[in-house]
């Protein structure tokens, strides 16, 4: 059985939890409080380098880091990673994406907001990152009015990656309704089997420490994920 290096908060984490959800594979978790320096003991750099989430042992002792190629891992046999060459490709141009533009932009300013350090960041630097997340969701918004899809007409693991940080996108203060595609798209990927919900309710900032601003959760009827 595979071990998880986990941590609740990590929605590069939830991507792993979600696909062995999906796939029924189980599994043994380790947490690692990386905000509480956990990820930096030896033991765990041996791991990974970077001391982050997620990563995963295998029974024979060999470790993965890094969400996208845990994915890529885990998926490869499976109808979350297509066999044909061109659609493999097509799956890691966005998993590129996810790594270049969603975490660069919206991830890094969801994290900002959420640990209540945005008011110490350039006003200046703020607002590329604003403009490059809004850029984002317009290019997501644009492909996914053309396929239900990212990387074709199957779900995979290109949309595990890229819903993972985008669907939260409204706790960086960003306005998710303006893109409907985006929208419809994190419907139909909360609507897969074993869709796994997140323990972490959207706008829950008490996870990510005192300097957390606070705000109100959305009401439990809608979906806490």
């Amino acid at each position: 059985m595979i071990t998880l290096y986990d941590y609740l908060p990590s929605q590069n984490a939830y991507k792993v939890r979600l696909l062995l959800a999906q796939l029924r594979r189980p599994y043994r978790t380790e947490i690692i409080s990386i905000f509480e320096g956990e990820g930096q003991r030896p033991e765990y750099l041996a791991i990974n380098p970077t001391g982050a989430v997620p990563a995963i042992r295998l029974d024979d002792g060999r470790v993965i880091a890094e969400s996208n190629a845990i994915l890529f891992f885990l998926a490869e046999g499976t109808p979350y990673l297509p066999d044909d060459r061109f659609a493999r490709a097509k799956v890691l141009q966005w998993l590129s994406f996810e790594g270049d533009y969603v975490q660069s932009t919206i991830a890094t300013l969801r994290h900002w907001v959420m640990t209540g350090k945005l008011a110490r960041r350039p006003a200046a630097l703020v607002e590329t990152k604003r403009e490059g997340s809004l850029k984002t969701l317009a290019i997501l918004d644009r492909e996914l009015a053309q396929r239900p899809w990212l990387a074709g007409p199957a779900y995979s693991i290109a949309d595990i990656a890229v819903f993972a940080y985008v669907h939260r996108a409204e706790e960086a203060d960003l306005p998710l309704a303006d893109f409907p595609n985006v929208v419809a798209w994190i419907d139909r990927v909360r609507s897969q089997p074993r869709f796994l919900a997140e323990t972490l309710p959207l706008f829950d900032r008490s996870a990510f420490g005192e300097g957390a601003a606070v705000r109100p959760q959305r009401p439990s009827g809608n979906a806490l994920v």
